[in-house]
């Protein structure tokens, strides 16, 4: 009988601001976290991410690589970031090259359960929660809805 290869949530090479506040279990690694962030339990943040002070991530969130949050935004329970748009019909299966980048902007919130595909969001949005942001948002507001649109 084989026995797999276990990897353990960790928390690894994390520049963290001051004040930040990470519940466990969770799994943390090359990433950047600013002054005063909270991270919930449940939560993966891969490497090269950067989340701006002041930043609550809730549980269950999924942070993928090459995307960035600005300062004072909330990500609400089970948001999922996605970097891998299939563009060859498929997966990228490792292929970073055919990863796409997100920017999310300052204060801007996201409900539960979201998922943004890459995308640039401005400063002052609420996505409400569900909701699946195919497009870049270029103006403050609430969006909603598969696709999210401004309400």
């Amino acid at each position: 009988m084989n026995k797999p290869d276990i990897h353990q949530a960790a928390i690894r090479d994390v520049a963290f601001g001051t004040g930040v506040k990470v519940v466990e279990p969770c799994n943390l690694y090359g990433c950047k976290i600013g002054d005063d962030c909270f991270v919930g339990p449940f939560t993966e943040i891969q490497k090269d991410v950067v989340i701006g002070a002041r930043t609550r991530v809730q549980s269950h969130a999924f942070i993928c690589e090459l995307v960035t949050i600005g300062e004072d935004c909330f990500i609400g329970h089970g948001v999922m970031f996605i970097n891998d748009t299939f563009s060859t019909g498929g997966p990228a299966r490792g292929h970073k090259e055919l990863w796409r980048e997100t920017v999310i902007g300052n204060r801007v919130s996201i409900g539960s359960n979201a998922t943004i595909l890459p995308v640039k969001i401005v400063d002052d949005v609420v996505i409400g929660a569900g909701s699946v942001v195919t497009k870049d948002i270029t103006t403050p507001g609430t969006y909603a809805g598969n696709p999210a649109r401004r309400l």
